[in-house]
């Protein structure tokens, strides 16, 4: 099992007060086990539980590209025919659209002919050594069909069509953070003040423990064995999503392969980092952002999250990067929050 990011949630067992329970259910959605983790009434978190993982079925079901009636796999097959979908499938679209102009290029929605042609998930779930790398053809042909102008959207008939039949869309790069958001949304408007979401290793912590400490959470160190933490962030009311070239990879040859594509040579990322957290009062934010900074490398990473924190100064943006040779470096706003082990 590899999920989106390996990480140690603590909890102290004085959280709860005598009115709450603390109680985690776990379902299997978007490839990976996720967690929901509520304090509160015992007669109320079975509802919301439920409420929760009604959420997850039902963004699955528009943005997966293994289900052959979502949204998205039926825009990857319209051979450019335009395709009505819901208009929270065409809000993420645009989302997607926003981080590629962003980040310059470096992060793509359109990208899922390039993923698919290297297949690191399933060939990392496979522990497959054995197949051939892409070709350079393969590749230069793929990245041929990258890019937003690929794409075409009429939001008033809530259409998507793509420009180009290569082209494919791939949400996995802020999709789960999306429904993670949309989660907390729910918890929120139903009352719930204390919850941590755990949607494959992105990390929503809603409000505190009800006895008002900051929750803990541990971000694994990249190839650990044992899944040991490289440091733990005290924090509340915040996301925590980590990207790194341990999650899913492939080794070939002596060398490795990993799932964060560099889409200006259409090969796995090189920097001179092994992961990226990023903390933010947005998940699907943190889920983008932390995919561009490992690309960007650190000294790149820390003044573009500068550059994003001028135009927002009022939202949290902070980031812990862990190199190639195992160092921490944390931004200045969790140097008070981060225990590095």
């Amino acid at each position: 099992m590899f999920l989106a990011v390996s990480l140690t949630l603590s909890f102290m067992s004085q959280g709860c007060g005598a009115s709450s329970v603390k109680e985690t259910k776990d379902g299997f959605y978007f490839d990976t086990i996720i967690s929901i983790t509520l304090y509160g009434k015992a007669s109320e978190n079975e509802r919301l539980f439920n409420g929760c993982f009604e959420l997850a079925e039902r963004y699955e079901n528009l943005f997966s590209t293994n289900i052959k009636t979502s949204d998205i796999s039926m825009i990857n097959n319209s051979n450019g025919r335009p395709v009505i979908v819901d208009k929270e499938t065409l809000s993420l679209v645009e989302k997607g659209l926003n981080y590629e102009e962003i980040s310059g290029g470096l992060f793509s929605i359109t990208c899922g002919s390039l993923s698919t042609l290297w297949n690191v998930s399933e060939r990392a779930r496979n522990l497959d050594y054995e197949s051939p790398l892409p070709t350079e053809s393969e590749i230069s042909a793929a990245l041929l069909s990258v890019g937003g102008k690929k794409i075409a959207i009429d939001p008033e008939k809530y259409e998507i069509t793509l420009l180009d039949n290569n082209t494919r869309l791939d949400l996995g790069g802020i999709a789960k953070g999306y429904i993670a958001d949309r989660m907390k949304d729910y918890l929120l408007d139903n009352g719930c003040n204390s919850a941590i979401i755990n949607l494959g290793g992105n990390v929503i912590c809603i409000g505190k423990r009800p006895d008002m400490t900051d929750y803990v959470v541990g971000i694994q160190k990249p190839f650990s064995e044992n899944g040991d933490a490289a440091f733990t962030l005290s924090v509340n009311s915040v996301s925590v999503v980590t990207s790194g070239d341990y999650q899913r990879y492939f080794m070939k040859d002596g060398s490795l392969y990993h799932h964060i594509m560099d889409l200006s040579n259409g090969y796995p990322a090189r920097s001179d980092l092994d992961s990226v957290t990023i903390v933010s009062d947005s998940s699907v934010d943190g889920d983008a952002l932390s995919t561009i900074c490992f690309i960007l490398g650190r000294e790149n990473s820390i003044s573009f999250l500068s550059s994003l924190r001028e135009k927002d100064p009022e939202s949290t943006l902070e980031a812990v990067f862990i190199d190639t040779e195992g160092n921490i470096f944390p931004t200045e706003g969790l140097s008070d929050l981060i225990d590095i082990r």
